[in-house]
């Protein structure tokens, strides 16, 4: 094999490589698996995002159903207003719940639809009301350590007096 076809091969690899960064790039940005087709608009309120984003899934039992169109505050209630846009193949009962969950232990932020047993569907429009916020890893360590200095403190403090 000479020179030309040494350089030839090398360019394919850098070539290859370059197209992998670039589909790890659009994975990492939520940008690969793009909800196409038709959607419908839900919202939902939330009294902590977290580190909810634009763009991030909506799951269902673990199966992409939509994405987070818009994270807005509402200046009366000063709570976090989430859009969400649902693929219409999935129709969700009326009393349907959204929670903020994390992926793995410090994983990106996701809503976690759990379907309920009304007869009704979400409607384009509606509002979702049963929500639960995000769990904030620093406010669990902060009660957590609240606790053991509380429990510390009402210990009596004393020893076995001997």
């Amino acid at each position: 094999m000479g020179k030309r076809g040494i350089e030839t091969l090398v360019g394919v690899f850098v070539l290859l490589g370059m197209l992998g960064l670039v589909f790890l790039a659009l994975q990492a940005a939520n940008l690969g698996a793009v909800t196409g087709g038709d959607t419908y608009r839900v919202s939902a309120r939330f009294e902590n995002i977290g580190g909810l984003k634009v763009r991030a899934p909506v799951r269902s039992a673990g199966v992409l159903v939509g994405r987070v169109s818009t994270i807005a505050l509402d200046p009366q209630t000063f709570q976090g207003v989430v859009t969400l846009d649902i693929d219409r193949r999935f129709q969700f009962p009326k009393d349907s719940a959204a929670k903020i969950l994390t992926s793995g232990l410090l994983g990106d932020q996701y809503i976690g639809l759990e379907p309920g047993g009304d007869d009704a569907n979400l409607a384009p429009g509606d509002t979702i009301a049963q929500t639960q916020s995000a769990v904030v890893l620093e406010n669990l360590i902060g009660q957590f350590l609240t606790g053991r200095a509380d429990a510390a403190g009402s210990g009596g403090g004393g020893g076995s007096g001997q």
